[in-house]
């Protein structure tokens, strides 16, 4: 990417010592060139997929630049705890450390997964505190992949929290793919009721809250969506008919799974979120 920020913008990467997960966490904090100037500066957070760190999108997907241009700071959380040593916790890519699914973990083994309540309760508290021109009551939520799958999942049981949702290649029926039903097993245990509450396709179906649009946003050529990972024609179907939800699905042919389709459409997003941050 060519894109520099310009001398008025701000990236931060404060660690601070999570009471949740016990442990210190990093995360990346981008700070418009509108902060400097003005008081209640609305949020993006950017919910990262699985293997990824808070650096993976911070680096690569340039969107930065878009919400400088509308006054919206963007938050990059990490995926997972990490230095904690449980054993195993980096035994595959797809459970444990850079795999943590945006829930609260039930088995005990596992307890310190707890990145639902972070990303919900614990980090905007911190981000209040630490920016005080952030304005964390006038929220949004997008995401990549695992990251939209936490996205769409928190969105759907907090939306008196977030303004607007919206997600890249996101897993959207996890109790019927392999990834979701691996991480659920071993994090929630054998109890697929507990499933459902962090699967936004049965969210969506049970959803009673406001008119509300949601963006999803898919890749054609996504090795991952061929692989029936992400299923959005799931979350497509449970969504039709149902009054308060305008699904607006997007695919984009030739595009796959990585940064360079996140980096090509990261402009449609900001849009999309700015609508509701800032009307």
């Amino acid at each position: 990417l060519l894109w520099q920020p310009s001398t008025h913008t701000h990236a931060h990467t404060p660690c601070f010592l999570s009471s949740l997960l016990s442990l210190s966490l990093f995360r990346q904090v981008y700070l418009p060139g509108a902060y400097e100037t003005e008081s209640k500066i609305p949020v993006l957070y950017y919910l990262s997929g699985l293997t990824c760190t808070d650096e993976n999108a911070s680096q690569k997907s340039g969107i930065q630049q878009y919400a400088d241009e509308k006054g919206i700071a963007v938050v990059f959380p990490d995926t997972s705890p990490r230095g904690l040593n449980v054993p195993g916790e980096s035994d595959s890519w797809d459970f444990g450390v850079g795999a943590g699914f945006y829930l609260n973990a039930t088995m005990p083994k596992w307890k310190k997964w707890r990145m639902y309540d972070y990303i919900t309760e614990e980090l905007p508290s911190y981000l209040q505190t630490t920016f005080p021109n952030l304005d964390t009551t006038n929220a949004s939520l997008t995401g990549h992949s695992m990251g939209g799958h936490g996205a769409l999942t928190i969105f759907f049981k907090n939306h008196q929290k977030y303004k607007s949702v919206s997600a890249f290649s996101p897993i959207c029926n996890p109790v019927n793919c392999p990834w979701g039903k691996k991480a659920f097993t071993g994090y929630l245990g054998v109890n697929e009721a507990a499933w459902k509450s962090y699967d936004a396709t049965e969210l969506a179906k049970a959803y009673d809250g406001p008119n509300t649009k949601v963006f999803i946003d898919q890749g054609a050529d996504d090795d991952f969506l061929k692989s029936g990972q992400l299923l959005p024609e799931n979350f497509e179907k449970a969504v039709e008919g149902k009054s308060n939800i305008e699904l607006k699905l997007k695919m984009r042919e030739g595009y796959d799974h990585s940064y360079f389709y996140i980096a090509t459409f990261a402009e449609d997003h900001v849009n999309f979120h700015a609508k509701y941050l800032k009307p």
